[in-house]
């Protein structure tokens, strides 16, 4: 009989998690960054001395005291041990499921001189190279330059970096890049050379609207590039000097270095390794199950803490000087306002996030006036286009809850420190996506999230439809006739008029809440008694 060996190697990438899927291999890794663990099984042996075959009487002798002697052990063991007995049953039954399932596309790219694009997603492509790349916005491309060819199939990759893949009208105004494997003598010569990744994205399509800015922009960036510490440089197509204006204190955490005009920039930029395209985990959210070391939508919070306190510093010194200077003008006033800045600072804080064209809140004043009675300190905010992020972020930030109709301009949640209050009126028709866009990740965030949906009598719709009409009484089926249905009646038509016999149970809701978390935190800040209207 011939000797019969098996050997299992189980591979595992650097820094990858045991429980993620393994790759049964029989050949040596390749590469460095690899660990390795074998496990070994006999399958019988046999050949004796100088390996000549024993007479069978003696083995058979040997194999009965053998088996008595595997019997005795295995006994022991079970009993001592059950668990341990079948570990190495399991381990194999383990390794064969997970020969089973495919690795998600372009996930072994680790050498140099690879080029791979993973189309998998519905949400967004992404392409991966490595090696000599070299950034030709003459050609729109990126050159990989390779000293072996490959097929002809290989040789270019194609790519819109937009995280709505399947929005077809949109991705058709995105820019498309080319990724192509060159010969040395066919690349172009390098003028500045990086010695870090870069990340190739557009900030065309849907910019310009708050939501799409952060859900496509902001946290694909931070789920795409978080994990590398700021040594990355962005790649930015449809560049705005306006978006780096608006968003520069968030992108400066994210890279340490000045993004890159792909278009306008026509220097060739040489980088080591090139991804193109941004990871996108849902709505408003980051899923650390899916982020290299485990960020959440929390950090990312963080995140904004960190870009925005150094200008809101700023802003503030230049308050304080101003307040000085009117001080010293008017002592009197100063003295007068003062006071009425310690009385309300015992309030908890409320912002209204005001909208000035469609989903307006008709009786707004009359919601300052009871949300005040309730015992807020309320401020009314209306962000638009031109209005500085940090100030928004300011407001929001120090604020306790925060009220608006739904819409683009509830992404500024983000800006809430968890635990605070987030109350989303909703308008007719607006349901799913209420809470699909803002009031789950919301929740994710640590928000305490309050959604309100109107009747049909609060909503201007009502004095434009009979009592029975579908549109007051079935939004849903009216939804069903396509989005541009929708929108058209739901989102640009239609106003509300809070009932606010009902809406002031939300408010004390809210109120009873932070005052609660308030006490239960150790009263860092003091606040005098509630009204009796808060407590009502």
């Amino acid at each position: 009989m011939v000797q019969q060996h098996r050997i299992y190697v189980l591979q595992f990438d650097k820094g990858e998690p045991d429980q993620q899927e393994l790759s049964c291999k029989v050949s040596p890794p390749k590469g460095a960054g690899r660990r390795i663990m074998y496990y070994y099984h006999d399958y019988g042996s046999g050949g004796g001395k100088n390996g000549k075959t024993p007479k069978s009487r003696t083995l058979s002798l040997r194999g009965f005291f053998g088996l008595l002697l595997i019997c005795f052990f295995g006994l022991v063991t079970l009993l001592a041990a059950p668990g341990d007995f079948f570990s190495f049953a399991r381990m194999g039954d383990a390794a064969a499921a997970a020969t089973q399932q495919q690795r998600a596309p372009c996930s072994g790219v680790t050498g140099n001189d690879t080029l791979c694009c993973d189309r998998t997603s519905t949400r967004a492509d992404m392409c991966f190279a490595r090696g000599d790349v070299r950034m030709h916005s003459a050609s729109q491309s990126f050159q990989l330059v390779s000293s072996s060819p490959p097929a002809a199939a290989e040789e270019e990759e194609r790519i819109r970096p937009y995280t709505r893949k399947w929005e077809a009208q949109v991705m058709k105004t995105i820019d498309e890049v080319r990724f192509r494997r060159v010969a040395p003598g066919d690349a172009a010569r390098c003028d500045v050379v990086h010695d870090m990744p870069a990340v190739l994205l557009s900030t065309g399509g849907f910019t310009g609207n708050v939501y799409h800015e952060f859900n496509d922009g902001l946290l694909p960036m931070f789920v795409t590039a978080g994990h590398l510490n700021r040594r990355v440089v962005f790649v930015i197509l449809e560049y705005h000097d306006w978006w780096i204006t608006k968003y520069g204190d968030v992108v400066s955490r994210l890279s340490a270095f000045p993004p890159i005009d792909f278009t306008a920039d026509r220097r060739v930029h040489c980088f080591p390794e090139v991804i193109a395209g941004l990871r996108i985990h849902g709505e408003l959210t980051v899923d650390p199950a899916r982020t290299p070391d485990g960020r959440s939508i929390r950090d990312f919070r963080r995140l904004l803490d960190d870009a925005y306190r150094p200008r809101i510093q700023y802003l503030e010194r230049i308050e304080r000087k101003a307040a000085r200077k009117q001080r010293r003008a008017n002592a009197a006033a100063a003295a007068e306002k003062a006071r009425l800045a310690l009385l309300t600072s015992r309030r908890p804080r409320l912002t209204i996030v005001s909208r000035t064209t469609s989903r307006v809140i008709e009786n707004e004043a009359e919601l300052v006036s009871l949300a005040t009675e309730v015992g807020f300190e309320v401020r009314v905010i209306s962000p638009e286009r031109s209005t500085e992020m940090c100030k928004i972020y300011r407001d929001l930030n120090g604020s306790d809850a925060m009220v608006g109709v739904h819409g683009a301009a509830m992404t500024h949640f983000l800006f809430m420190r968890p635990g605070k209050v987030f109350i989303q009126v909703v308008p007719l028709g607006m349901d799913w996506a209420a809470n699909e866009y803002y009031g789950a990740p919301a929740a994710r965030l640590g928000l305490r999230y309050v959604e309100y949906r109107i009747r049909p009598e609060e909503s201007s719709l009502a004095r434009e439809y009979p009592a029975g009409d579908p549109v007051l009484t079935d939004p849903a089926a009216v939804s069903r006739r396509g989005w541009e249905v929708t929108k058209k009646v739901y989102l640009d038509r239609q106003n509300v008029r809070l009932d606010l016999a009902r809406f002031r149970e939300q408010l004390v809701d809210a109120h009873r809440y932070l005052a609660t978390s308030a006490a239960a935190g150790g009263g860092k800040r003091k606040r005098r008694p509630r009204s009796k209207a808060a407590v009502m």
